[in-house]
């Protein structure tokens, strides 16, 4: 009613802001991709991860992308919208983006559809475009004025999160030094300011893997030959700057080495069990430290220890329960 002045709900929550570039303050965040509505934990719910993260309480939160998947629910503007509204108001997801510093980045199926590219042409989506999928996740997500960001979180630890799908040349061109999938513009700021960190742990977080291994029926990350000629730069020089790689969009869980540069790769999974797979439980080949068809999260830590800083990568599953845990030598 018009002037009615009773109050029918209330929402309260907060959230923790990053401390100063020169505090060494001890910092945990959580990492997670691929999240379909279809394979939730709870019907009404929505998902266990969000329980066990929260139980943790992380300082911040990272969603790599996949957040939704249009292919099957949106083939028009109006729809891709109420599949974000479904799926964030799930109370488990409520609860913890109540209290939880959240930063979110985009994939393929929350732009548009599977492995897409700006010029792709299909009918598969309707009347639901590539550019739209671009509207709408600034619509839910609002970032600034570039996709691609960094954030310096105390004296030790600074995040790259970069856009993997705006930019990026058709999957089905031959690769090359012209094909790309961060673009020219977005590549130079990435090397200007890593360079420029003074931050002692740096932390590239990709929508879609680096090292991988990938499966070989793939073509739309630097884990594929379709894109290695920029992958392997970007490989070489991320190795070179001393950084680790999280990354989303496959659907399990792995730590890696590169048998070319020695570069390090945490892969997070899916968020929940009933998506994981892709890949052959079982199947672990030379770069792989870990790995495991399984949902979960991956669990950052940096630490302080008499007065030295130390950081940890943990496999977490759904529950919260360790899966896997490094530390690398500093």
């Amino acid at each position: 009613m018009t002037g009615d002045k009773k109050i029918s709900a209330i929402v309260e929550g907060s959230f923790k802001t990053a401390p100063a570039i020169n505090d060494s303050d001890d910092i945990k965040f959580m990492v997670v991709t691929c999240q379909e509505y279809h394979d939730r934990d709870y019907a009404a719910k929505g998902f266990k991860i969000y329980e066990a993260m929260l139980r943790q309480q992380p300082d911040f939160f990272v969603h790599t992308g996949d957040v939704v998947y249009y292919d099957q629910q949106a083939k028009n503007i109006d729809l891709a919208r109420w599949h974000w509204q479904r799926v964030y108001s799930f109370p488990t997801l409520v609860e913890f983006h109540k209290n939880v510093s959240s930063y979110f980045m985009k994939d393929d199926h929350d732009t548009w559809m599977n492995d897409c590219w700006p010029t792709m042409e299909t009918k598969f989506m309707g009347d639901f475009t590539f550019q739209q999928g671009q509207q709408v996740f600034l619509e839910q997500v609002p970032m600034g004025d570039k996709p691609y960001r960094t954030f310096q979180w105390g004296k030790d630890l600074q995040i790259w999160l970069v856009e993997g799908r705006d930019f990026r040349s058709p999957n089905n061109l031959p690769d090359g030094p012209g094909k790309t999938i961060w673009g020219k513009e977005q590549i130079e700021w990435f090397k200007q300011t890593v360079q420029a960190s003074n931050a002692t742990f740096k932390i590239l977080i990709s929508p879609t893997p680096l090292v991988g291994p990938d499966r070989p029926k793939k073509n739309d990350n630097y884990a594929n030959e379709g894109f290695y000629h920029e992958g392997e730069l970007l490989r070489k020089f991320v190795e070179q700057q001393k950084m680790y790689v999280v990354n989303g969009d496959r659907h399990w869980q792995y730590a890696s080495k590169d048998v070319e540069t020695g570069l390090l790769e945490f892969g997070c999974g899916p968020v929940s069990n009933e998506h994981a797979g892709g890949w052959t439980q079982g199947h672990k080949k030379p770069e792989h430290l870990y790995v495991n068809v399984v949902g979960g999260y991956l669990e950052v830590n940096v630490i302080h220890s008499q007065d030295r800083p130390s950081i940890v990568f943990t496999h977490r599953s759904v529950d919260g329960k360790v899966l896997f845990e490094y530390k690398p030598i500093v």
